[in-house]
């Protein structure tokens, strides 16, 4: 008689641990016949070039956020680079400035010291700290005063001619009056006959007026006109201006002749205080008018 049992439910196999050896010999079998034969290398490529548009478009998110962000780099670092450039060139255009400015003051330094060889005067050598803002005066104001021997009366020269006259000091400062100022008079003469004149600062802007001349005077454009050291205050002999225009009326019976100085004090910034003996040059003038009045 058969005995009956109950069906299994599930087909069964080998055991598991049947399997996970095979298997376990199946991969190393594969692996040693690869690493000795590569006989799975046609496999591995066929999978790689199937697998390569999956791999490009999980990577192309990374790969563009890579590239922006290098973008963004380079055109950081190309402004970064276009800035530093303009500075630099700012800073040559500068440093090229500058250095033509002090070769143009270290001539005229140089020109300066050659005037001194001309003139029997000890002198100081002054800079100008600036023009005062006013229409009606032509004023320097200089960066040395009485502490460096500098007087009221003093006049002030450049390699040109005469510049003006010392008019305030202070310790530490001083300024000056140009010849063009209507305040200024100068004792001059013509060098090419030696006649005698006053010159005046002009209502002209730049231009010396020499007033009061016979109309006969013997003055003619281009003449040139110097100190002619009446006074004590002006050494003999320094360039002031030359004849630009003589106008003659012999109506009245006198003369003007307009000029133009020839040291341009609007071009340099050092000039020369020759130190004479403003005291010794009051009193001469003193002495001269007491005894001419007696």
């Amino acid at each position: 008689m058969q005995r009956q049992g109950s069906p299994p439910l599930f087909r069964r196999g080998p055991p598991v641990e049947i399997r996970l050896a095979v298997m376990v010999a199946l991969s190393l079998a594969l692996l040693v016949l690869d690493s000795q034969f590569h006989l799975l290398e046609p496999l591995r490529r066929a999978v790689s070039i199937g697998l390569y548009p999956f791999q490009r478009t999980v990577m192309a998110p990374r790969d563009f956020v890579r590239q922006f962000n290098e973008w963004v780099d380079a055109a950081n670092h190309n402004r970064t680079e276009n800035e530093a450039l303009q500075r630099q060139r700012i800073e040559l255009s500068q440093v090229t400035t500058h250095a033509a400015q002090l070769a143009a003051e270290n001539a005229q330094l140089r020109r300066l010291l050659g005037v001194t060889d001309t003139v029997d005067q000890t002198a100081v050598v002054v800079e100008v700290l600036y023009e005062p803002a006013d229409s009606f005066q032509q004023r320097l104001v200089f960066n040395k005063g009485s502490q460096a021997g500098l007087a009221p009366g003093m006049p002030v020269i450049d390699e040109g001619g005469v510049v003006g006259q010392i008019v305030r000091v202070t310790p530490q400062a001083s300024e000056a009056a140009l010849v063009t100022d209507e305040r200024v008079s100068v004792p001059v003469q013509v060098l090419r006959n030696g006649l005698r004149l006053i010159a005046f600062g002009s209502n002209s802007p730049g231009r010396i007026e020499v007033r009061f001349l016979a109309a006969n005077a013997d003055i003619q454009e281009g003449d040139t006109i110097v100190t002619s050291g009446v006074g004590g205050l002006f050494p003999a002999g320094l360039p002031l201006a030359k004849v630009l225009t003589v106008e003659r009326d012999t109506a009245s019976g006198f003369a003007r002749a307009v000029c133009e100085p020839l040291a341009h004090p609007e071009r340099h910034r050092h000039f020369l205080v020759l130190q004479v003996d403003v005291a010794r040059a009051e009193s001469d003038l003193q002495e001269a008018e007491s005894g001419g009045s007696q």
